[in-house]
């Protein structure tokens, strides 16, 4: 009966080890899965960051019209109104 005892305790130890093992694995392999997509996104990344460069620049010449613009507007709004008065 002890001996019996032992080895059902071996073969829980064994199949303990083997599930472990099995999902240690697969683990792993997730994890490589997942390095390789967060290169993707990183090398796209790089890619919108390289062709969105030049945006910046663009936006604040642009904002520096609309502010000339804006300004022009107060004047042209009170011409509008006066020529609506008479």
């Amino acid at each position: 009966m002890r001996a019996l005892l032992i080895v059902l305790t071996a073969v829980e130890i064994v199949l303990l080890i083997s599930a472990l093992a099995f999902y240690l694995w697969r683990v792993a392999r997730s994890l490589r899965a997942t390095s390789a997509n967060l290169a993707k996104v990183t090398f796209g990344v790089r890619a919108i960051e390289t062709q969105c460069a030049s945006i910046g620049p663009s936006v604040v010449k642009v904002n520096g019209q609309l502010r000339v613009i804006a300004d022009a507007l107060d004047g042209i709004a009170g011409k509008a109104e006066a020529l609506g008065r008479g």
